[in-house]
């Protein structure tokens, strides 16, 4: 016996949809029906391929981390420590002031702006913050090209402390340009050479 109809819309490309949304949005700005019209689907078609909005954030975010957001992984390959920091504070500016993509970053949109209703999916970009911190750190940890008064723990705090700070900024209105210069500031500042 047949397992039911078809689907008759492209998956990636709903999921494509919903990843703008979210990312434009925000968790709790996005409703449903923004869903559902983004994404060309009705309510049961989104349930049935997606769950329900938790869960299809959760694929959303999966997608931007291995789309987006993956420069930030490939930030790590890079021959070093000093390459590393610049590619993850320039990266950040161009992921959230770039002008084919919604303004800000799609997890600290999250963290910042999830109520007590939506505590999972906070946790859950919280711990892709984390997890990307902790990478970070392990990558620094392997440096031999810092300063000897960087502590990669504190280091890798601070990278991230300045690309949310960007992706803040960014959502605020902030250019790219602006952004840009700011991010330079940063990395002359932080990567002063006083040994």
């Amino acid at each position: 016996m047949p397992g039911g109809r078809p689907r008759s819309f492209d998956a990636d490309t709903a999921l494509d949809c919903a990843l703008e949304v979210f990312w434009r949005n925000g968790f709790e700005g996005t409703s449903l029906t923004d869903l559902t019209a983004a994404m060309g689907i009705n309510k049961p078609s989104l349930y049935a391929a997606f769950g329900n909005k938790d869960e299809l954030f959760g694929k959303v975010l999966a997608r931007y981390l291995d789309g987006p957001g993956a420069y930030a992984v490939d930030a790590l390959e890079a021959s070093t420590a000093r390459e590393v920091i610049v590619r993850l504070i320039l990266g950040a500016v161009d992921l959230t002031a770039g002008a084919s993509t919604p303004q800000g970053c799609l997890c600290v949109k999250t963290v910042q702006a999830c109520g007590p209703d939506a505590h999972a999916v906070r946790q859950e970009a919280v711990a892709v913050r984390k997890a990307s911190e902790t990478a970070l750190r392990r990558r620094l940890e392997q440096a031999t090209d810092l300063p000897s008064h960087h502590e990669p723990t504190a280091l890798a705090a601070l990278v991230h402390t300045i690309s949310d700070g960007i992706a803040v900024q960014a959502a605020a209105g902030r250019s790219h340009d602006e952004l840009r210069q700011i991010a330079n500031l940063a990395l002359h500042t932080l990567l002063v050479d006083d040994r």
